[in-house]
């Protein structure tokens, strides 16, 4: 898979997740992918204060950005 096709994965994962972070208020945005298994976001708007936004990272980011992109080891919040 190219760089731009995982690109695209990811951005096709941010975008069935975002509804979701819509309703509560956050939002989320793809920062980098790197050495294509590495991916960082920025969560954002009711996310950054949000006390359980590590649990939505992993459990609903991270599980949904895999489902596109298997080969995405982790996800990572970056501020």
């Amino acid at each position: 898979m190219t760089t731009e096709e995982l690109t695209h994965n990811v951005e096709k994962a941010l975008e069935e997740i975002r509804p979701f972070l819509n309703s509560d208020g956050g939002d989320i945005t793809l920062v980098s992918i790197e050495e294509g298994k590495h991916v960082k976001v920025r969560l954002e708007g009711a996310c950054t204060s949000c006390s359980v936004n590590q649990m939505t990272l992993k459990a609903g980011v991270e599980t949904t950005i895999k489902k596109f992109a298997p080969q995405i080891e982790s996800v990572v919040n970056v501020a």
